[in-house]
């Protein structure tokens, strides 16, 4: 049961890993527990079956069932929604699948569960790369605009986006620490990465713009 416990806490370990230096709000330790809290579980299950076999009917999946849909609980506490985006949505997955894995090494099917940890860490570390190539991540950015407090500059900014068919996701207006005007952070969808140079020269033609940069989208 010792060694169950210390496999459940490695394979769960090495995806929070990932999770962690990707500064996710679940990391290494949170992981960890979670899967070394599901092994127990399995294991606790199936040590309550052997205790009352042909005294009575027991289910010995019945308390690891609650894992499944009680993990939920967690993943959602690690999805942030901001406006018009969600983040954290893989972390959750991460979390939901660690459970798994934990359930797996707590009836003894390691190498299921070692299969499970090299597939997730797989696509957590190199299919995102895929994943940039074949729908064009790169067209998704975040433009950031230093300006007036004025709305007037807005409205024009808009205009210009619109112009190109940029689709706007969400927007963040903060008090510019260098100045007394303000930072707009806009992120956004572009059909078509052709046009970058071509929308940011015309946004920095706008009266009361004084900077205008694009930014790469945050990992989800």
């Amino acid at each position: 049961m010792i060694l169950r416990l210390c496999i459940a806490a490695l394979l769960s370990g090495l995806i929070g890993y990932e999770r962690e230096i990707h500064e996710r709000p679940a990391g290494f330790r949170t992981h960890i527990l979670v899967g070394v809290g599901s092994t127990l579980i399995m294991l606790t299950s199936m040590h309550i079956f052997d205790i009352y076999k042909g005294v009575a009917v027991p289910d010995p999946g019945r308390i690891a069932a609650q894992v499944v849909s009680g993990i939920g609980f967690l993943g959602a506490g690690t999805i942030i929604r901001f406006k018009a985006s969600v983040r954290g949505l893989t972390t959750a997955a991460s979390l939901w699948t660690v459970a798994g894995i934990g359930l797996a090494v707590g009836a003894g099917l390691f190498v299921p569960a070692a299969a499970t940890t090299a597939i997730v860490l797989a696509a957590l570390f190199f299919l995102n790369r895929v994943e940039k190539v074949m729908i064009r991540r790169e067209w998704y950015k975040s433009l950031e605009i230093e300006a007036k407090s004025g709305t007037a500059e807005l409205e024009q900014i808009r205009g210009i986006l619109l112009e190109y068919d940029v689709e706007i996701k969400d927007f963040d207006v903060k008090k510019s620490p260098c100045s007394d005007g303000v930072m707009l952070r806009i992120r956004v969808k572009l059909l078509s990465g052709e046009f970058d140079s071509e929308i940011l020269s015309k946004i920095r033609q706008v009266s009361g713009v004084s900077k205008a940069e694009w930014k790469v989208m945050p990992e989800v």
